[in-house]
């Protein structure tokens, strides 16, 4: 039987109750005296001039609108007795009577209670004269710095002192100034409690109690418990910070006991029963107690009760509580922050215009509640000092923190305040009890890492020279100097990485090449010195341990280890999820060499002019410049996996840039040991211009000439493609020399025989330091070298002549496209932004994808609709009412009128599981395998009111295998989908394609 209910209230507190008490069935009209405009906005609720203050007309009301229960939100009219004027004339009331309501409007009254009842709460202590309050707060043996009104006073009559002479001024604002007027005729002083304030509130029926999941308020009106205390700056809930103990002792020796006093008082309390807590070191304490719902922990408690809310308050009324069980929403928090007008708390401003308000209640788990708002010349505006609660509801206390938050952002008005930090002192409480992180979770699988170790144990091994010690797996490494035939050794040592050279690697999927640049860039540095390397530890670092791939780059290590002669010893595999995306890796080495110290390099003080720069050919860019070259490609738009013009083998792009970085050690070292090799410099970052000058003295330069030694086209390609001067090469790339020898012109010959397996060669000499200021290294025919070889790539340079969009998705059914669309949205900058999922079916796999997402969710059945006008005329209202921009069809299993698609043209996408114009309708799939074709595919493209017509965004291409069946193809053809929908979406939101006036597509890819 529906029945009728009378809701007495104006504020926030009210308006929750309000929209949890219409989501009854048992309920067919909510009136609400006086309510407000945004009450009266919640269905089947309705405002009515009812003077709240004159009980009898309330009673005369409800009798004759039949009214089945009145719901008292507000602590004054339950103070003043209007449960019991009800409730003599037989109307059922959910709030206490008068007598039992002074557990919160008499405070002096209930700390007597309290201590009666043996209620644990702090020390205390009533007075009516400012003198003795005064003496009392400076005598008494404990922290007598809170100042309470007795009575009534808006949550305002609380002064937390931080010494005794803001006691003493507390108490003379409120029995001498009677700040609070009647409320402040008596005044208490309790002793201060150290910890943290919780909430707890409990449902009763006079003789049990139910208590709600735990809350904390916030007071005071600024970030960090600043400035003065207010009704209520926010809430949320569960609380962590009440253990399952502490609220089981709450739950008994609190709100039960309560209630057993009330009944040896024969007093009978039927309502919501609030115990204000501190929780002390010795357990919790009352602070307070309140006879009603709080505001604003009603606004966070009632989103997460499941239970309905009418029938628990019917069985409260009744008696029979015990009956019945509450039900909370599982896996979810409930933050709210209030939005408080400019003034407040002193003060306050009315007439300020709000917005933003519908932006946030489109929001998933998003409600915005009424604090103190009125409609005035068909505006929303201020009306009060609390304007406004936004309350977020996520699985995480910091989502919903920051959702809150952020919805406060969003709305807004003149003067508007709100903290930002509610919610923040039980964040970490509430990761430490509820977070689901294991190691294994994390992504480290010390299985796989054990399997890696398997691995390069027998690699390190063949990299083994006399002077290894021990095996590999210890926490260091051991070398032998005496072992490896030296006598008065000087150990040398050099660590170095691959730089963005990896980025490549990793979006070619070659692996098995790195690991020589490791080893080369390492041991390269400590030959420099003369040394031989003697042994090499790599350290590999990754997000999520592919065996496979780290097994690949070990190898390369390995490789390079023999090409230099030295051992593999040991080396470290991080696994770090937190710090590297899946798929990507850094890596670092370490180099030790030893030279007999007679040997040891570079010998500066003997290079003199005349001396000979011999040059050693680069097997490319070698591992730096990185980060210059993969700009370039970006700016010549093209690609690692495409051909490079440049490439005498018909290599990609990134074939040619993964060559590795050439190892000179086995051929040097004879060499150096000769003693007739004066220095050795290695190309590295910094170029020729940076490099070659730390082997020399400060008064001494070298001259080279460009025309004697080959430069990789490679180089001339960059410089074309990227518009790069020769000042910038030089100082960046190796430009073909990957290292450089110092002699003494009389031992040229003698020194190129013994390294002629480098292709050695003269490419200059040392000079005299003639240039100001300093210029060490000069580099003659370098333009003329190059401008010959930049020439071919010309013509193909001069025919070559860029906030995040609202998105709203049609789905029907499961949303495997709409996964991909969030999972491209949400992690990388597509410029756009997924606002609303709109269905036309209930309970499918996509609406839950959205809501996992937190995107907010819409059911616009077309079976509600007499036509498909009307079906799609909802559509795009709901479309352009949540601000939407562009709209994506993600299995939508509708055909569009053209009436909406003309609306939409240009901003209306849709995915098909074939190449069109190829296969259009349903059944694609069928379709190209019925044809024979050995290609299918899928395309992104436009949508105007021809089915599957429109212009083509992009495609992607999937092969038909010989035993392909309808079901597999549409398999692979799914994966091709996710990869070509986010990418289309990512065009037309940056506009990188569209369709221009001439209908025609615009690109600026």
């Amino acid at each position: 039987m529906s029945k009728n209910v009378l809701i007495i209230g104006s504020g926030g507190r009210e308006h929750a109750i309000t929209w949890k008490i219409a989501k009854s069935p048992h309920i067919k009209s909510i009136f609400a005296a006086p309510g407000s405009h945004a009450i009266q906005q919640v269905a089947k609720t309705k405002n009515v001039a009812v003077d709240v203050k004159n009980f009898k007309e309330v009673s005369k009301f409800c009798k004759q609108n039949d009214v089945s229960l009145v719901i008292v939100g507000p602590e004054d009219p339950l103070a003043n007795g209007i449960a019991d004027v009800l409730l003599a004339d037989g109307i059922p009331v959910f709030g206490p009577s008068k007598n039992a309501a002074r557990i919160e409007s008499d405070k002096n009254w209930a700390k007597a209670f309290m201590d009666k009842h043996n209620i644990p709460t702090a020390k205390w202590k009533a007075f009516k004269n400012a003198t003795e309050a005064k003496k009392f707060i400076n005598n008494a043996d404990f922290p007598a710095l809170v100042v309470k009104a007795s009575g009534l006073a808006a949550g305002k009559g609380v002064v937390v002192a931080e010494n005794k002479e803001k006691a003493c001024e507390a108490v003379d604002d409120i029995l001498t100034e009677q700040k609070f007027g009647a409320a402040g005729e008596t005044v208490v002083i309790e002793e201060l409690l150290e910890g943290e304030e919780v909430s707890v509130l409990a449902f009763c029926d006079g003789n049990v109690v139910k208590a709600m999941l735990p809350a904390q308020d916030h007071k005071r009106i600024f970030d960090n418990d600043q400035g003065p205390n207010t009704g209520g700056m926010g809430a949320y809930c569960p609380c962590p910070l009440l253990d399952s103990d502490q609220y089981n002792f709450v739950e008994k020796n609190v709100l039960q006991q309560t209630v057993e006093g009330f009944k040896k008082d024969n007093i009978k309390f039927v309502g919501v029963l609030y115990a204000g807590l501190m929780l002390t070191p010795s357990g919790p304490k009352v602070l307070e107690f309140n006879c009603r719902f709080g505001d604003p922990e009603t606004e966070v408690l009632l989103p997460l009760l499941e239970s309905d809310l009418f029938e628990i308050m019917e069985t409260c009324c009744s008696g029979s509580l015990n009956k019945i069980d509450l039900f909370w929403k599982n896996n979810l928090t409930a933050v709210g922050v209030v939005m408080a007008s400019r003034g407040y708390p002193e003060t306050s401003s009315k007439g300020q215009v709000i917005t933003g308000i519908e932006e946030v209640n489109v929001r998933a788990k998003h409600v915005v509640f009424h604090c103190g708002t009125a409609l005035k010349d068909n505006n929303l505006v201020t009306n009060g000092g609390r304007v406004l609660i936004a309350v977020s509801l996520a699985p995480q206390l910091t989502l919903a923190a920051a959702q809150a938050t952020k919805a406060c952002e969003t709305i807004n008005f003149d003067g508007k305040q709100f903290r930002h930090d509610i919610a923040h002192k039980g964040i970490a409480r509430a990761i430490l009890h509820t977070g689901k992180l294991t190691y294994k979770a994390s992504g480290v699988d010390i299985t796989a890492g054990n399997d890696l170790v398997s691995h390069i144990k027998p690699a390190a091994k063949s990299t083994n020279r006399s002077g290894v010690m021990g095996a590999l797996g210890g926490f260091g490494g051991l070398f032998d100097t005496k072992a490896a035939g030296y006598k008065d050794p000087l150990l040398v040592s050099g660590t170095d990485g691959v730089g963005t050279k990896l980025k490549i690697a990793q979006e070619m999927g070659i692996h098995n090449t790195i690991g020589i640049d490791l080893v080369a860039m390492c041991v390269n540095d400590v030959l420099a010195h003369g040394a031989e390397p003697l042994f090499f530890l790599d350290y590999f670092a990754c997000g999520n341990l592919d065996v496979n791939v780290a097994k690949e780059v070990v190898s390369g290590v390995a490789e390079g280890c023999r090409q230099a002669g030295c051992s593999l010893i040991g080396g470290e595999t991080a696994e770090m999820p937190d710090m590297y995306p899946p798929g990507e890796y850094d890596v670092a080495g370490f180099a030790v060499g030893a030279v007999e110290r007679n040997q040891l390099m570079p010998q500066i003080h003997s290079i003199q002019p005349g001396d000979v720069v011999i040059g050693l050919p680069s097997s490319g860019v070698h591992s730096n410049g990185f980060s210059l070259v993969r700009k370039i490609m970006k700016l010549a738009g093209v690609n690692y996996h495409d051909k490079a013009p440049f490439s005498k083998e018909g290599k990609s792009f990134g074939e040619e840039l993964l060559t590795p970085t050439k190892i000179y050690v086995k051929n040097v070292i004879p060499a150096v040991k000769t003693g007739k090799v004066k220095a050795f410099a290695h190309i590295t970052g910094g170029g020729l211009d940076e490099n070659i000058p730390r082997i020399l003295p400060a008064h001494l330069a070298v001259e080279l000439d460009a025309t004697k030694w080959d430069i990789p086209v490679i180089f001339p390609w960059l410089a074309t493609a990227g518009g790069v001067n020769q000042a910038e090469l030089l100082r960046t790339f190796n430009c073909g020399i990957g290292g450089v020898l110092i002699i003494d012109g009389k031992h040229e010959q003698e020194v190129i025989k013994r390294i002629s397996c480098e292709d050695a060669t003269k490419i200059g000499t040392v000079v005299a330091q003639l240039h100001k200021p300093a210029e060490q290294v000069i580099v003659k025919n370098f333009s003329k070298v190059l401008e010959a070889k930049m020439k071919p790539f010309v013509p193909s340079l001069v025919s070559k002549i860029t906030t995040k969009k609202r998105v709203g998705v049609l789905i029907s059914g499961s949303g495997t496209n709409l996964q991909a669309l969030i999972h491209g949205t949400q992690t990388s900058d597509t410029g756009a932004e997924i606002v609303l999922v709109i269905s036309n079916k209930d309970n499918v796999e996509g609406l839950n994808r959205a809501a996992r997402a937190n995107i907010p969710t819409k059911i616009i059945r077309h079976k509600d609709y007499p036509n498909r006008e009307d079906f799609d005329q909802a559509l795009h209202n709901e479309l352009v009412r949540s601000g939407v921009e562009i709209v994506c069809l993600a299995g939508f299993m509708r055909i569009l009128t053209g009436q909406f698609t003309s609306k939409w043209k240009g901003k209306l996408i849709n995915i098909h599981p074939a190449l069109l114009p190829l296969f259009k309708g349903t059944h694609a799939q069928k379709q190209a395998l019925d044809a024979g074709v050995r290609v299918s595919g899928c395309t992104v493209h436009f949508v105007e009111e021809a089915v599957d017509g429109g212009h083509i965004i992009t495609q992607e291409t999937v092969p038909i295998e010989l035993n392909d069946t309808e079901e597999t193809l549409t398999e692979r053809i799914k994966q091709a989908e996710h990869k070509a929908f986010p990418r289309a979406l990512e065009w037309v939101a940056k506009e990188k394609v569209k369709i221009g006036d001439d209908n025609k597509l615009v690109w600026k890819l």
